[in-house]
C-alpha cells in the first residue's frame, strides 16, 4: 500500500514543502513508524488520508504508526464484530458500533483507530450522535484489536489514557479480555459488556464454522448463545 502525504514533518530538521508529496510504502501486514510528528501534522495526515482507506493509524506523544492490515486480519475483525452484534441482539442489549473511528484527545497527545468499537453501557448517552469529543463524551465501552498484522506501537497505553474500559484482543487463535483498572489494564475472566457469556469461546466457534460461510455461522452462533442463557 502506498500513501502520498503533503506537509509531513518526520523530524526537527526534515520538513517537506507544500509542493512536495512524500510517498510512503507500507507493505500489507506491516507498519511504519514516524517519529517527532506534532499534533497538527497528525491532524493533517488524517485529513489527507480521508475516511475510505485500509490503513489504521495510532498516535502516542509524537510517534505515529501507519499499519496496513492483512486479509486474515480483516476477516477476524469482521467475523468477531458481527458476532458481537449478534450476541447483543440475542441478549437484548442496546448497542452502537462505530468501526474504526478515530478516537483522539489533543490534551493527552493520544489518538488511535481500533479495528472495531462498541457502546453498550453508554449507548443511550451517545445514541444518535455522529460527532464525538472525548473531553465531553464517553469513550467506547468495548474496543476490538486484531493482532495478526505486525504493530510496532503499543496501543494499550493510548487506550488507557483515553479511558477505554474494556479491550478484546485477538491473538494466536484466542481472545484475551483486558479491563482498565486505574491507569493500566488487567486480565479478568469475564467481560464487562457480556458478563454471562464466556466470550473466549467465540474464536473456536468461528474456526469450527468458517467453511459454512458467514450466514450459517451467524445463525448457529445465535442458537449457541440462546442455549448458553437458557
Amino acid at each position: 500500500m502506498q500513501l502520498a502525504l503533503k506537509h509531513l514533518v518526520t523530524s526537527d530538521t526534515a520538513t517537506v514543502t507544500a509542493n512536495t508529496d512524500v510517498l510512503l510504502s507500507v507493505p500489507v501486514g506491516k507498519s511504519v513508524l514516524l517519529e517527532n510528528v506534532n499534533w497538527q501534522t497528525f491532524e493533517k495526515i488524517l485529513t489527507q488520508l480521508g475516511n475510505h482507506r485500509a490503513a489504521r493509524l495510532a498516535y502516542d506523544r509524537g510517534i505515529l504508526e501507519i499499519m496496513a492490515p492483512l486479509p486474515e486480519h480483516e476477516y477476524y475483525k469482521e467475523a468477531i464484530g458481527v458476532l458481537v452484534q449478534d450476541l447483543a441482539d440475542v441478549l437484548d442489549v442496546d448497542y452502537e458500533t462505530l468501526g474504526s473511528t478515530t478516537w483522539k484527545r489533543q490534551d493527552l497527545l493520544a489518538g488511535v483507530e481500533p479495528d472495531n468499537c462498541f457502546y453498550f453501557q453508554h449507548e443511550l448517552e451517545i445514541r444518535g450522535k455522529l460527532n464525538f469529543d472525548l473531553t465531553q463524551d464517553p469513550p467506547p465501552d468495548l474496543v476490538l484489536e486484531i493482532d495478526i498484522t505486525s504493530k510496532s506501537l503499543d496501543r494499550m497505553p493510548i487506550y488507557a489514557r483515553l479511558g477505554v474500559p474494556e479491550i478484546w484482543r485477538y491473538d494466536k487463535g484466542q481472545i484475551k479480555i483486558y479491563q482498565l483498572q486505574g491507569e493500566a489494564y488487567a486480565e479478568p475472566d469475564m467481560s464487562l459488556a457480556f458478563p454471562t457469556i464466556r466470550v473466549q469461546q467465540i474464536i473456536p466457534f468461528i474456526q469450527q464454522h468458517q467453511a459454512a460461510g458467514k450466514k450459517a455461522m451467524r445463525r448457529a452462533f445465535r442458537e449457541w448463545v440462546r442455549l448458553q442463557v437458557a
